[in-house]
């Protein structure tokens, strides 16, 4: 029997960053392995622009990406809440696997900053989709 997807939520504070960056780093590395969810308590308008420019240097499009607000069922679905700098901004849901990924705010920030938190992420990224991943057959 084909057993149910993992499901990671990305959550931060305005969802237009770091958490947007994680999830199309998360769906690029799992390859549809791994249901990915991103949001955040206070979403911005739209996706940072240095987000958008570090992530194409990968091959990822961000371009089309609009930051979502966070919903009880979204957090609710989640088997892993990943939070980025959410504080107490973000609300905290029993019984939920929580990870706190300390990375630096891209907004703002100079490019090369920028690119050393995707790749930070990255490796953050690369080491959950492993865990996850371990020992399981999702195709």
């Amino acid at each position: 029997m084909k057993q149910p997807l993992p499901t990671v939520l990305f959550l931060c504070v305005h969802n237009a960053g770091r958490s947007q960056m994680a999830a199309a780093l998360l769906e690029a590395s799992a390859g549809g392995r791994i249901r990915v969810l991103s949001a955040g308590s206070a979403p911005g308008e739209t996706v940072h622009p240095a987000a958008v420019k570090v992530m194409a240097e990968l091959g990822i499009d961000l371009d089309g990406r609009v930051p979502q607000a966070l919903t009880d069922e979204m957090a609710q679905e989640a088997d892993v809440v990943v939070t980025m700098g959410c504080g107490d901004a973000c609300k905290v849901y029993p019984g939920k696997r929580y990870l706190d990924w300390e990375l630096t705010d891209p907004a703002g920030q100079p490019i090369d900053v920028v690119r050393g938190v995707r790749d930070e992420i990255r490796i953050h990224v690369d080491a959950l989709v492993n865990e996850l991943l371990e020992g399981q057959d999702h195709r």
